[in-house]
């Protein structure tokens, strides 16, 4: 039986396709589009994915909407009278979008499909899943767990921001939820707004500039924005927020708390407050986590843990979970925001709709198949693609030789932009869409990110290392193939302090050289680390080991493939035209090898500007 899920129209569309209960494929459209974060309906995600089952829609058994747009609106309704009338001028502006579009959706989203089939039936084949359930079953399903607490936090679903359930088998059940507008997704977001930073996109930047910070607003979050329980249980207290019903996250009575009013994006420099701020706000949400998971874990005495929802994008805080010892077995969804939701709802559609069974593989890590799920391009194709804009490159035949040149290109310091095999599903690069360097380098990570990602210094980089090598490096010998857990350096390849070292703060602890591999060491001597395992990319694992073999170090620099403002890269021609963008020295893409300063200086491209700020 094969079923499309599809997620859209608030942010990361996307589509997924089942067969059979495998996964065949999955990609967000902002991949085809090239346009970060598109949540517009997923026409190319959808026309890849049944391209790549080599099938047409009429073949699809169900298609399936990721939430219910009717209990969104109920939400919506119900908020707005609630806090009437205060909320009139952001009603005034949602209520003609609902009423045009979301409203009635599933008459929209027939006719969209019968684009693809004109005698597509949206009554027999449409179905809708919810939001947290969908979130669930993504998170769930493809574990390796017969039995898992399953917990997905957000923003917000229809109503539900946190929700526990378990999973057994092929059964998934709500055990508890936390509703709207009480949200651990919304704080974290609230303070990216009040710092200056995107919402829905600057999360990320919250959670990188928090080491450079101190935690020092931690108590005052604590008694003044939330009532946290001891199960990890809260309630915000909405007179310090804005989201309910204005139009922006916070309000003057947030602003007046911490002393100081909104700061402008990119119009005020980042400061020791705005860090500070960061590394409190990413305390608390550890805090809550830990709190709600080891809560759980008591209640219904299950002892391996799934999660998904756009806070278990949140590392640091899914680290920690396995550092302190509160979960031995933590499996997350590697497209844990709503780009994930598609895949989910396919997934509950075939096992809890249709009741089939759930069989786990003892042989492989996970259902995910690496999350390797993207398009890809024969050797053929690339060379067709790069000759029609007019790259110049080199075909190397034999993988070795390839491997090997790569591995030279990196160990003399070179950046390369690697694209090869079916693309990440996801937000990580995984070493398939990945830009890598050298992590011995003192000056790999400040070049990377002023010169290659045109993005904030502060930002680190992760370490893609051979799984066997994790040990070597790293406190904690843990899986994390998909690059969602934090963990530390070891305290022997640390380099200490000076006492003058000691006394800096901020972005002033950025130029210091922290352990043997100074370029994927934080501030706070953690990285965020992909292990990867030859089973799920082989090419990849030999590129790493052959630098190995060169250099003596087991771990790459790995970020993802594309610029600041840009989505990763999904062709070929994307990969050529970043290159052309940005100061990456070299690119591999299939069996192609290019170097920068053999190409047109014509066909060179302004990236630094390309793209609008995130």
């Amino acid at each position: 039986m094969r079923i499309l899920g599809v997620s859209a129209f608030y942010h990361d569309s996307a589509a997924a396709l089942v067969d059979g209960g495998d996964i065949v494929a999955a990609a967000q459209e902002e991949r085809f589009t090239r346009k970060k974060h598109d949540s517009s309906f997923p026409r190319e995600a959808i026309r890849y994915c049944l391209s790549e089952a080599g099938v047409g829609l009429a073949d699809v058994d169900y298609v399936v909407f990721y939430d219910k747009p009717f209990l969104k609106f109920e939400r919506l309704l119900e908020t707005y009278l609630a806090f009437a009338p205060r909320g009139f001028r952001s009603f005034r502006m949602a209520l003609p979008i609902w009423l045009k579009e979301k409203l009635f959706q599933k008459s929209m989203l027939s006719k969209e499909f019968k684009k693809f089939d004109e005698n597509f039936d949206g009554e027999k084949k449409l179905l809708f899943s919810e939001h947290h359930l969908s979130h669930a079953a993504s998170a769930f399903y493809p574990s390796p767990f017969e039995e898992a607490l399953v917990l997905t936090m957000d923003g917000v679903g229809e109503w539900a921001t946190t929700s526990a359930a378990i999973g057994r088998g092929n059964d998934i059940k709500v055990h508890k939820e936390l509703f709207f507008p009480h949200s651990l997704g919304l704080l974290y977001s609230a303070v990216t707004y009040y710092i200056g930073f995107k919402v829905n996109s600057g999360e990320y930047k919250v959670m990188g500039l928090a080491p450079y910070g101190r935690p020092i607003y931690k108590d005052l979050m604590l008694e003044k924005l939330m009532d946290l329980k001891e199960d990890g249980t809260f309630r915000l207290n909405m007179e310090y927020f804005n989201y309910c019903t204005g139009l922006t996250m916070t309000n003057d009575r947030f602003s007046a708390l911490f002393g100081r009013p909104v700061r402008g994006r990119e119009d005020e420099l980042l400061d020791q407050f705005h860090m500070d701020m960061a590394a409190s706000v990413q305390a608390v949400t550890e805090e809550i986590v830990s709190r709600l998971v080891r809560g759980l874990m008591a209640e219904t005495g299950l002892k391996n843990v799934c999660m998904a929802g756009g806070v278990a994008l949140n590392c640091v805080a899914n680290g920690k979970l396995i550092r302190d010892g509160i979960v031995e077995n933590l499996w997350v969804q590697p497209a844990a925001g709503d780009a994930g939701g598609a895949l989910g709802a396919a997934l509950l559609v075939h096992y809890m709709h249709q009741g089939e069974a759930r069989e786990i593989d003892p042989n492989r890590m996970d259902g995910m198949n690496g999350s390797y799920l993207g398009p890809g391009a024969d050797n053929a194709s690339t060379q067709e693609q790069l000759r029609e804009v007019g790259a110049v490159f080199e075909v190397i035949e034999d993988e070795a030789e390839l491997i090997d040149k790569a591995a030279e290109l990196l160990a003399s310091e070179k950046v390369v932009g690697w694209c090869q095999g079916r693309m990440e599903f996801g937000p990580r690069a995984l070493g398939a869409r990945s830009i890598l360097g050298d992590p011995r380098s003192e000056k790999m990570q400040k070049t990377m990110n002023l010169k290659i990602k045109y993005r904030e210094s502060f930002r680190p980089f992760a370490p893609s290392v051979l799984r066997e090598d994790v040990e070597r490096y790293f406190e904690t010998d843990m899986d994390s193939p998909y690059m969602l857990l934090v963990d530390e350096v070891k305290p022997e390849i640390r380099r200490a302090m000076t006492d003058d070292e000691e006394q800096l703060f901020g972005i002033e602890k950025l130029n210091v050289s922290r352990s043997d591999l100074p370029a994927i060491t934080h501030v706070d001597y953690s990285a965020r680390v992909q292990t990867v395992h030859e089973e799920t990319n082989p090419l990849y694992y030999k590129l790493i080991r052959k630098f190995k073999e060169k250099t003596g170090c087991g771990a790459v620099i790995n970020t993802s493939f594309n610029v600041r403002g840009e989505p990763p890269v999904c062709t070929p021609v994307d990969a050529f035209k970043c290159f052309m963008g940005t100061e990456m020295d070299t690119l591999v893409v299939g069996n192609c090898l290019l170097h920068r300063d053999a190409q047109d200086p014509d066909l060179r491209l302004d990236y630094k500007s390309a793209f609008e700020l995130d």
